[in-house]
């Protein structure tokens, strides 16, 4: 018998992830005959996202975990959840992917320390080489890359959001596996409440576009022209770390080696001179753009196209453009 392949599904706001059809995809495409697909989902009223995820799995299993005590993540009753589901798998070596969110990096070492197997995080591509498959992760703020490879075939992956194709709905839908969670005796701790800060209408590490905003910006007032632009493109905004400093912004949107990673298909920046700390947070995005008043910007070294210029005259300037051509 072969490999089972587990991907462990997130959900927000009651809709399943751009990430967990990335890492499906994966998973499908790594896979041979004789391999199992199975996708784990853990939460509270998730019929119609088990539903939906059932499209995907290729003829395999998504086994659910739907509880009252789920329904926000709590790091020891979500892990005691995944180790229930993969308790019901067959016992031979299993691959576990999961998105490289904030969930996904907490949960995947517990996972691998649960399968006494190898983990690898952040992952941007995945390539067959012969027998062995071969996961690239970027280094040093993403100036270079590794390949690296499981030892056993054995481990868990994280996968980084907008890196990989998204899988499409397969042939063979896959049947739903409602399983009862056992809560454990005793947990260390206990969620009391959720307080939620609203960071825009599109989650921001899995935006196709991100119009983000430096300390060029000047003031809160001043990100509304970014948001404009970025309601019309149907993306997100960011910003870089200066700004949160300024208080310009909250820092559930900042971007960078202090705070999240992007790599959106075109990242338009803003009056950011262009940090390396902030580079390390959207280097890798498909298109950049930057716009800024100083010509010799660092930003623009990493740019495919600048505009020098005034952003509070550019960005109304290029809405109003992305409007007439949207309409």
């Amino acid at each position: 018998m072969g490999k089972t392949y587990v991907v462990v599904a997130e959900t927000k706001d009651g809709k399943l992830r751009q990430v967990t059809l990335e890492a499906l995809q994966a998973a499908v495409a790594i896979r041979t005959d004789g391999d199992a697909l199975a996708a784990v989902l853990i939460g509270h009223s998730t019929a119609d996202a088990s539903a939906e995820l059932a499209r995907y799995v290729d003829g395999g299993q998504v086994l659910v975990l739907d509880h009252p005590d789920l329904s926000s993540y709590q790091p020891e009753l979500y892990f005691a959840a995944v180790t229930q589901a993969l308790a019901v798998l067959p016992p031979e070596p299993q691959l576990v992917l999961l998105g490289h969110t904030g969930i996904g990096r907490d949960l995947a070492p517990q996972i691998a320390a649960h399968l006494g197997c190898g983990q690898i995080s952040d992952v941007t591509a995945i390539v067959q080489d012969g027998d062995d498959v071969l996961f690239t992760r970027p280094l040093y703020a993403g100036k270079a890359f590794e390949q690296k490879r499981l030892a056993d075939a054995t481990g868990v992956v994280t996968v980084r959001p907008n890196n990989l194709p998204p899988a499409s709905p397969a042939a063979a839908p896959g049947l739903v596996v409602p399983l009862e969670f056992a809560p454990p005796q005793s947990l260390r701790t206990v969620l009391k409440d959720v307080v939620r800060k609203v960071s825009g209408k599109v989650d921001l590490t899995e935006a196709k576009i991100v119009v983000s905003g430096g300390r060029g910006v000047k003031s809160a007032e001043g990100f509304k022209v970014l948001e404009e632009l970025a309601d019309c493109l149907q993306g997100a905004v960011g910003a870089s770390r200066g700004a949160c400093d300024a208080g310009y912004c909250d820092y559930a949107l900042q971007i960078g080696q202090t705070g999240k990673v992007v790599t959106p298909e075109i990242y338009i920046a803003c009056g950011i001179s262009g940090a390396i700390q902030h580079l390390a947070g959207m280097s890798q995005s498909r298109i950049i753009v930057a716009i800024n008043k100083d010509p010799e910007a660092p930003i623009f070294k990493v740019a495919d196209y600048g505009i020098v210029g005034d952003l509070f005259e550019v960005v109304p300037l290029l809405t109003e453009q992305f409007k007439e051509v949207l309409a």
